[in-house]
């Protein structure tokens, strides 16, 4: 069979695959072909293109049968990308089951801890109840009721009656075998949804949106919770076993504090002292780093006298300007409504991250970030000083001379963000 796999600035590739092949095949197979970092985060996304309609495919689902399901003449894409969300509510889980949305069974007595909560979301004895407000689409109208639901291991249901949890008062919403869930990035705009915060389900063998069961939240938290734990619901040990296989087999690795595998390429690298008559391989890493940030600032003194020789000092100042456009973390010209898709496309985890120019003031930058949940913007100002340009976020208590030495100093810093930028968000070509 021949899939193509489109990346985020919408190059593609045509793959000729075996009709078994999973979502992680093929995630490994385009690492192995375009020589990436394998950081356990990449995934195949399924993009409904007429509805707006989006999904991470599973690692264990098979890609030919999600394509199965494509009707005649629709023009959905299968997208490469970066997820770094997708296990995240097993490494920290509180984040995503808030303690006033979930209700336990009654013969547990005890406060369950959040590592319990999991447990029991594997369990095939125990299930907790995940219970609020959602808005719900009614169907065959353009209107949307609020309702609470209840999730159970039977299935979604909501009260006919305020909250009353009462079985005569419970309806039936939607099972999870024959249906997938999706996120709806359009819900607003094609169905008069009331928040930004909605998702779906659709049957597996669906002829259109007539079939939709469509649901929105009013926070994100919210949505994230029901999401997780209804994935949760359907697979249930099967995540668990995706999470872990890259750790199988790999002795004295905790899933929890395990590092990002590296290339062969990489491992064979080794830091060199080329300053004596013969080399030297450093092996004391603390001076390895050192002697780096000194190769580092050495490049950049010997670019800014090559530019002075041909005696253009504003040719200096616009290779400060411009230096951080080739790295992967800047995105040139995108609006805020894009940049906050691209960092909930690579998953609401804290510390993703990417920088842009201002829409609203030209000489200006942004830096946006995920944190608790939420996308925030931070201006990036520039500040002279004695002749000089620098870059601050703190109206000029820390000043750097580019934005690569801001993002690498908030790499290690958190300084006055709510956190230290983790992941890049970067529009990879296939």
């Amino acid at each position: 069979q021949v899939i193509k796999v489109y990346s985020e600035d919408d190059t593609s590739r045509a793959l000729e695959v075996p009709s078994d092949i999973t979502a992680r095949d093929v995630c490994q197979l385009l690492i192995l072909k375009n020589h990436y970092i394998d950081d356990h985060s990449w995934t195949l996304f399924e993009q409904l293109t007429h509805t707006g309609l989006g999904r991470a495919i599973e690692d264990h689902e098979l890609v030919m049968e999600v394509q199965s399901n494509w009707a005649m003449g629709e023009e959905n894409k299968l997208y490469f990308r970066k997820n770094y969300a997708k296990y995240e509510f097993f490494k920290n889980p509180v984040r995503f089951f808030p303690d006033h949305m979930i209700s336990f069974p009654s013969e547990t007595n005890a406060a369950v801890s959040h590592s319990g909560l999991l447990q029991m979301f594997l369990s095939s004895s125990t299930y907790p109840e995940i219970h609020g407000f959602l808005h719900a689409k009614e169907q065959g109208k353009k209107s949307w009721k609020k309702l609470y639901f209840l999730l159970r291991r039977s299935g979604l249901y909501f009260s006919t009656k305020g909250t009353s949890k009462e079985p005569r008062h419970l309806q039936f919403f939607c099972e999870f075998n024959n249906s997938d869930m999706y996120m709806s990035s359009t819900g607003k705009k094609i169905s008069g949804a009331p928040t930004n915060y909605g998702f779906c389900f659709k049957p597996k063998k669906s002829g259109g949106t007539r079939d939709l069961k469509q649901l929105c939240a009013d926070d994100e938290q919210s949505r994230t919770c029901w999401m997780t734990a209804i994935r949760l619901l359907k697979y249930g040990m099967q995540l668990y076993q995706n999470y872990m296989q890259p750790y199988q087999g790999r002795s004295c690795c905790s899933p929890l504090n395990i590092t990002p595998m590296r290339s062969i390429s990489e491992n064979s690298l080794v830091a060199m002292d080329f300053s004596g008559h013969r080399s030297r391989i450093i092996e004391n890493p603390t001076e390895a780093l050192s002697v780096a940030v000194e190769e580092g600032l050495a490049w950049r003194r010997r670019g800014c006298l090559r530019l002075n020789s041909h005696g253009s000092p504003s040719v200096m100042s616009n290779m400060g300007m411009s230096i951080h456009r080739s790295q992967s973390w800047f995105h040139h010209k995108i609006s805020r409504e894009e940049a906050q898709r691209l960092i909930l496309q690579h998953g609401l985890v804290d510390g993703v991250f990417l920088v842009r120019d201002s829409q609203s003031n030209p000489k200006t930058f942004v830096l946006s970030l995920s944190h608790g949940l939420k996308i925030k913007h931070f201006q990036i100002l520039p500040l002279e000083d004695d002749g000089k340009l620098f870059y601050t976020l703190d109206d000029g208590h820390t000043r750097f001379t580019d934005l690569i030495q801001l993002v690498e100093f908030y790499q290690l810093n958190k300084g006055v963000l709510p956190c230290k930028l983790k992941h890049y968000c970067a529009r990879i070509a296939l």
